[in-house]
């Protein structure tokens, strides 16, 4: 796996563009950002939490709270989509993905605010995590989700993803797609550093 230097997290933050070409930022959180990020699954309706979670949770439990504001911990990193709403940077999605090293694959789970649901805002973000994937050395990335959650699914084969059955769950369904991130598009922050990195021969997690 890459090293990423957890020392600067704003280094690895991107802008990108809403369908309707509003600014979101999409940086790593750190530990300051857990109670916006809390109150942020707490907003979210009933139905996203239970698509997110794959099941029934109020809030995030504070060991699961600790694990999501701290990058790097377990090989597991949490972004947040970000954007200024009333002069405020408020939370308007996020992503929780982990690095596989047996299997090459970045494995994720991402929500989406409702009010901003069917905005462009998690096809961007899927997009990104893609190249951070990359990034990471990941020759795939996959993701599970209920069978009946619609959105997700309707997302990620508009992305390109191929749906498998999930091995271990028959209400789950998996969808996978191979990373191919071309040197020469440059597409994110995390890209670029890593392929830097590599060329000084870094090639482990930075502490």
């Amino acid at each position: 796996m890459t090293a990423l230097r957890l020392d600067n997290l704003e280094q690895y933050s991107d802008v990108l563009r809403a369908r309707s070409g509003d600014e979101v930022t999409l940086r790593f959180v750190a530990p300051r950002d857990g109670e916006e990020l809390q109150a942020y699954f707490r907003s979210l309706s009933t139905r996203s939490r239970y698509n997110r979670f794959l099941g029934a949770m109020s809030e995030l439990p504070r060991s699961l709270l600790h694990h999501f504001t701290h990058v790097g911990l377990d090989d597991g990193f949490t972004v947040v989509a970000t954007m200024r709403i009333d002069g405020f940077e408020t939370i308007v999605g996020e992503a929780r993905y982990a690095f596989h090293a047996g299997s090459d694959s970045v494995e994720f789970g991402l929500s989406i605010d409702d009010r901003w649901q069917g905005h462009g805002v998690g096809a961007a973000l899927l997009k990104n995590l893609e190249c951070r994937a990359a990034a990471l050395g990941a020759a795939r990335m996959f993701g599970d989700t209920l069978r009946s959650n619609d959105a997700m699914i309707r997302l990620a084969r508009k992305s390109g993803f191929a749906f498998t059955n999930n091995p271990d769950d028959w209400k789950l369904v998996r969808f996978e797609k191979h990373i191919a991130v071309a040197a020469k598009d440059n597409p994110c922050a995390s890209w670029r550093i890593a392929a830097a990195s590599r060329q000084v021969g870094v090639v482990s997690l930075a502490s």
